[in-house]
């Protein structure tokens, strides 16, 4: 490889390293938030979130459309993830073992019913289509209409219809589990 060859390789890998880093500060956190909301689990959505990272960098260059990239790979990993978990789950009890369930400790009042608030609308998304329960969490992570477009195969200007449709559906199942809506 001659010096310039190399001169340019390092460059692009130091502009690719600068846009990763500008790119990781700016949207790890939504893609964290999309996450937990989906998974309603903090440790699984952060080790989601790290690994989708990780495979941009060491990708070493930056897709077209970050955003549903990330979105996409931590899709697959989730579901990888939980098919591991069926599948240990399945022999557990196959094997006659029973599965422990965790005790909750103890809150304050305060934690409780938001708590509460969290298991109602995990309950109540769990009862509308994937699509619906898919753009709601991505629309309350923040992500841009372009972004969910694409990694639920629409029409960008067909979110703001399909946003509205899954709202509907979410407050009607809400209000039919739980009454009135908040």
């Amino acid at each position: 490889m001659s010096l310039a060859t190399t001169a340019t390789a390092r460059m692009s890998a130091s502009a690719f390293e600068t846009s990763f880093s500008l790119l990781f500060n700016g949207r790890f956190a939504s893609l964290f938030t999309y996450l937990t909301r989906l998974t309603g689990d903090k440790d699984l959505a952060s080790d989601l979130a790290q690994d989708a990272f990780f495979r941009l960098f060491q990708r070493g260059e930056l897709p077209s459309d970050v955003g549903a990239w990330l979105v996409t790979v931590a899709h697959n990993q989730l579901r990888d993830q939980q098919r591991s978990v069926r599948r240990r789950l399945r022999l557990l009890v196959t094997g006659g073992e029973r599965v422990p369930t965790p005790t909750p400790a103890a809150e304050p009042d305060v934690e409780v019913v938001a708590a509460e608030q969290r298991d109602r609308v995990r309950t109540v998304l769990t009862q509308l289509t994937e699509r619906d329960r898919q753009v709601l969490l991505l629309h309350h992570s923040e992500f841009s209409y372009r972004e969910i477009s694409v990694v639920l195969s629409l029409a960008e200007s067909g979110v703001g219809t399909t946003l509205r449709r899954a709202e509907t559906a979410f407050r009607h199942a809400f209000e039919e589990t739980y009454g009135a809506y908040d």
